[in-house]
């Protein structure tokens, strides 16, 4: 932006991104009184509507329900069930509100979520800037950082500010503006590949996942006369080698059901099923949240759950500073969700590790074969193993 006169302002804390992880962080801080400017660089149509898996596990809509969002977020979503293990057809099930003592998670889509909370902070008098190009952030690690972008006129703006939320996923500019000695990464390729698809066709009576020797299948709801699956296919896979005839043909053989309703599909999305985590989870005065810091698969539905977890911490710390002038909150944010980081990751890997080995040997041999059948039997012959499967569901 140089030899051009930026507009210039301030505000406490800029949120780079609404996601889940901006838009939570952004809803907490009006309720705690703490000024943030959201800059977003997609339109708000395409935030809207882009559809993401992830339902709230207990401790995530715990958040909202602490922090008055309850009605906002949660009002009218179903409330977490059974769930349904289905091996080369056999059904098993497992009651997660009993085995947590009611501790039940809300079926909350992920759209769903970002639609909610982007509505209500705008309603609020929330400050989001859709359409937000080239977002810098600048001076992070000194005192008085700023963030510039140009508008959707093309306007340059700057924004002074005490400090800055990267809460624009993997890929955004966030973590990348950091210096590379800053942070450490760690990374690892599960050497499997997922299929998921969003289909008009009536969704399950409770979420479904299917073992199999012919490849992993699930199918969860998204709603009265929607459904989403997933199929593991080799990592290298593309839409040409997944037409819709051989989708619907797969997902009769491996969930068992050769009268499965097929319908039109809406999505194909093809998902890396690798995990990613950065340490510290922040720099200055640069705080990652969300997939900007860490990816898992989604297996366990962890991810959305992890970034909430990471907006309320962060929310939290940043009131104490703002408000108090205490950042001792804001010194340990890192270690604090990091601690909750490793422990989904480790749960993520385990169960994809169960319901990709037990059925298909070729992943693994057939020693794991049986090791992961011998893990996924222990469910349902352990009360103590069945209790600690849906404690880590339900957020422990």
């Amino acid at each position: 932006m140089s030899g051009e006169t930026s507009r210039r302002e301030s505000t406490e804390v800029v949120v780079i991104g609404a996601g889940p992880a901006g838009l939570t962080l952004a809803n907490l801080l009006r309720q705690a009184g703490v000024g943030c400017v959201v800059l977003e660089r997609q339109s708000r149509p395409y935030v809207e509507q882009r559809q993401r898996a992830g339902i709230l596990d207990h401790r995530g809509a715990g958040v909202f329900e602490s922090w008055g969002l309850a009605d906002v977020v949660l009002a009218g979503m179903p409330q977490e069930t059974k769930v349904e293990f289905r091996v080369d057809g056999e059904q098993r099930f497992l009651d997660v509100p009993t085995l947590t003592e009611g501790r039940l998670g809300r079926l909350v889509p992920q759209q769903v979520l970002v639609g909610r909370l982007l509505a209500h902070y705008l309603e609020t008098g929330g400050d989001l800037r859709f359409e937000a190009a080239e977002v810098t952030p600048r001076g992070v690690g000194g005192p008085s950082p700023t963030v510039t972008y140009r508008d959707a006129d093309g306007i340059p703006h700057e924004i002074a500010c005490s400090y800055v939320a990267g809460c624009d996923g993997h890929h955004g500019v966030s973590r990348v503006s950091l210096p590379e000695h800053a942070l450490t990464t760690y990374s690892y390729d599960h050497g499997i590949g997922w299929l998921t698809i969003l289909a008009d066709a009536p969704p399950p009576r409770y979420p479904l996942m299917a073992i199999t020797t012919h490849g992993f299948a699930a199918h969860f709801p998204r709603g009265p006369r929607a459904s989403r699956f997933y199929l593991q296919c080799a990592p290298a896979d593309t839409a040409a080698d997944w037409p819709d005839e051989r989708i619907w043909t797969q997902l009769r053989l491996r969930l068992a059901d050769g009268d499965l309703p097929g319908g039109p599909i809406g999505e194909k999305v093809f998902v890396e099923m690798r995990s990613h985590v950065v340490d510290p989870m922040h720099y200055g005065r640069l705080f990652l949240v969300g997939d900007a810091a860490h990816i898992i698969t989604p297996m366990g539905g962890k991810g959305m759950n992890l970034a909430v977890a990471d907006a309320d911490v962060l929310a939290h710390a940043l009131r104490a500073a703002v408000r108090d002038g205490d950042e001792e909150p804001l010194a340990a944010y890192s270690a604090t969700c990091l601690e909750r980081v490793w422990n989904h990751q480790e749960f993520s890997r385990w169960m994809t590790e169960m319901t990709h080995e037990a059925g298909d040997e070729t992943l693994a041999g057939p020693f794991r074969r049986r090791l992961a059948r011998a893990r996924f039997d222990r469910l349902f012959t352990s009360g103590p193993a069945a209790r600690a499967f849906g404690d880590l569901m339900a957020g422990g």
